[in-house]
C-alpha cells in the first residue's frame, strides 16, 4: 500500500465494536440504555447532595463533582458512537477526532484526581478528625478542584498539540468507538517518539501521583482503624470507605484489565470490547455504589424522590 502524508486531514474513521451489521441495533439500544441510565443516576445523585443540607460536607462536594466529571465522561464519547451508528456511517472529522481526544483524556485525568482528593479527604476525617474542619475548609477544598481541572487541561492540551504536528497517512482507521489517544497517534507516518514519551511522562507523574496518594490515604487509615479500641468505631470507619473503595477498584481494575488485554491479545476489536469497561461502567456504576451503600445519601434520594411525586 503506498503511503501518502496528509497535512490537512479530513476525517477519520471508526470501526466500532463490531463489523457485523446485525448486531449494531442491539449495539445501539444498549449503548443508549447505559448512556441514560448513567446521566440520569449522576443527575441524581447531584440534586440529592444540592437539596439534602445534611450532606453539604466536603465528602459530598467532591461526589457531585464526580458526578458532574462522570457525566461529561460519557456525553464525550457515546452520542458520537450512537449518530454514528444511526446514520451508518463511521466517519468522524478531523477537528471532532481531535476534540474527543482532549476531552476525554482532560475527564479520565479529572476521575484519577478526584478520587485521590476523596481518599485524602476520608484520610484527615479518619486520622485527624479533631482538625477536619480545619484543614477541609470551603475554600481549600474549592482550591483543590481547581487545581485538578487546571492539570487535567494543560496535560491534554499538551497531547493535543503534540498531535497536531504529526502527519498521517492513507491509513486512516480507529479500531475503536471513540479516538483513544494512543489509537490516533499510531496512525501517524511521522516520528512519534516525543508523543510517547509525553504519555509516559504523563502516566508516571499524573496517573502515578494519586494512585500512590490513595496508597498511603489507606496505609494510614487502615493502621489508624485497627488502633480503635472499640468495634463499632472500626466498623463505621471502615463502612465511610466502603463506597470510595468500590470505586477505586472499579476504575483502576478496569483500566489495569485493559492494559493486559491489549499486551495479551492482538486482537485490536477485543481491546475495544475491553476499553468499554473504563469509560463507560465506571461513570454507570458509581451512583449505585455510593446511593446504595450510603444511609445519608439514599434519605436525602427519598426525601427528593418524595418531593418529585408530590409535585407531580
Amino acid at each position: 500500500m503506498e503511503l501518502k502524508n496528509q497535512t490537512a486531514v479530513l476525517e477519520f474513521h471508526l470501526l466500532g465494536l463490531t463489523d457485523n451489521h446485525k448486531l449494531l441495533p442491539l449495539i445501539f439500544t444498549m449503548f443508549l440504555s447505559m448512556y441514560l441510565t448513567t446521566v440520569l443516576g449522576n443527575l441524581l445523585i447531584i440534586m440529592a447532595i444540592s437539596s439534602g443540607s445534611q450532606l453539604h460536607t466536603p465528602m459530598y462536594f467532591f461526589l457531585s463533582i464526580l458526578s458532574i466529571n462522570d457525566i461529561c465522561y460519557s456525553t464525550v464519547t457515546i452520542p458520537k458512537m450512537l449518530v454514528n451508528i444511526q446514520a451508518l456511517d463511521n466517519s468522524i472529522s478531523y477537528i471532532e477526532c481531535l476534540s474527543q481526544t482532549c476531552f476525554v483524556s482532560i475527564f479520565s485525568d479529572m476521575e484519577n484526581f478526584l478520587l485521590a482528593v476523596m481518599a485524602y479527604d476520608r484520610y484527615v476525617a479518619i486520622c485527624k478528625p479533631l482538625r477536619y474542619t480545619i484543614i477541609m475548609t470551603p475554600i481549600f477544598c474549592v482550591l483543590i478542584i481547581l487545581i485538578s481541572i487546571f492539570l487535567s487541561i494543560v496535560d491534554s492540551l499538551l497531547h493535543s498539540l503534540m498531535v497536531l504536528r504529526l502527519s498521517f497517512c492513507t491509513d486512516l482507521e480507529i479500531p475503536h468507538f471513540f479516538c483513544e489517544l494512543a489509537r490516533v497517534i499510531k496512525l501517524a507516518c511521522s516520528s512519534t517518539f516525543l508523543n510517547n514519551f509525553l504519555i509516559f511522562v504523563a502516566a508516571f507523574v499524573l496517573g502515578g501521583g494519586p494512585i500512590c496518594g490513595i496508597a498511603f490515604s489507606y496505609i494510614y487509615i487502615v493502621y489508624s482503624v485497627l488502633r480503635m479500641p472499640s468495634s463499632g468505631g472500626k466498623h463505621k470507619a471502615f463502612s465511610t470507605c466502603a463506597s470510595h473503595l468500590l470505586v477505586v477498584s472499579l476504575f483502576y481494575g478496569t483500566g489495569f484489565g485493559v492494559y493486559i488485554s491489549s499486551t495479551v491479545t492482538d486482537s485490536l476489536s477485543n481491546t475495544a470490547v475491553a476499553s468499554i469497561m473504563y469509560t463507560v461502567v465506571p461513570p454507570l456504576l458509581n451512583p449505585f455504589i455510593y446511593s446504595l451503600r450510603n444511609r445519608e445519601m439514599k434519605e436525602s434520594l427519598r426525601k427528593l424522590v418524595g418531593r418529585v411525586i408530590y409535585f407531580v
